[in-house]
């Protein structure tokens, strides 16, 4: 059976963490396995695909969040111009990825193969200078007078845009296929705010009682898009 080492940074061993843990299920069901690996100057998982063509589409799939939505948000946190406080900033990332995700991510599956050593820093520094070159052009487009204000309004124009429909219920989003998302991990820490504005959701539908911090939340920037139940 032919194995597959996906390694980054050690300072990225998140996201290795995190590829292990979306790809593992759909690999073990296919007959497969891994284990994860971890040195002073690495992050590694090394995985056995058992099916390779169906485990190489998961693992690409997956790759392409880590890229899209991790190393993205990481660019924009540093190439940003606008003061705004620490939570704003961090939201507006998050709609910033959410807006051009699908495009994003099958632009970086188009170019991903599968060899059966990958170095997700490599591949991201030497294949998307193109991709880079775009987020900084987006990002011309955002003054440094950027408020609170402007990204209420960006973010309904977002909402007001989006057909999708996602579930809340407690802290966990859930997306249309009742399916948990957890990509917030990937911006450092896993939030329901944050998860919520990565959805590019038209819709959240909120099942049962709803924390105080995040009706408010809803209120602001959701007023006429979240359904309580």
């Amino acid at each position: 059976m032919d194995e597959i080492t996906v390694s980054d940074g050690s300072a990225k061993g998140a996201y290795i963490s995190y590829l292990y843990s979306a790809v593992m299920g759909e690999l073990v069901r296919a007959g497969g396995g891994g284990e994860l690996l971890f040195s002073e100057d690495r992050a590694a998982m090394r995985i056995r695909p058992g099916m390779r063509e169906a485990g190489c589409a998961v693992l690409r799939e997956k790759v392409a969040e880590v890229i899209g939505i991790g190393y993205k948000y990481s660019f924009l946190q540093s190439n940003l111009r606008c003061v705004l406080p620490k939570r704003e900033k961090k939201l507006l990332c998050a709609t910033l990825i959410a807006a051009d995700y699908e495009g994003d991510a099958a632009y970086i599956r188009s170019l991903l193969t599968i060899p059966s050593d990958l170095c997700i820093d490599g591949f991201y520094n030497f294949r998307l200078g193109a991709l880079r070159e775009k987020w900084l052009h987006i990002l011309e487009y955002i003054p440094g007078t950027f408020s609170g204000a402007d990204l209420m309004q960006f973010c309904a124009f977002l909402a007001g845009e989006s057909k999708r429909k996602i579930y809340l219920k407690g802290t966990t989003v859930y997306s249309d296929r009742y399916i948990p998302l957890r990509r917030s991990r990937l911006t450092g820490e896993e939030d329901v705010e944050t998860e919520i504005m990565l959805s590019d959701a038209g819709y959240i539908y909120c099942l049962g009682e709803v924390e105080e911090s995040v009706g408010k939340f809803l209120q602001k920037y959701y007023a006429e898009r979240a359904i309580f139940s």
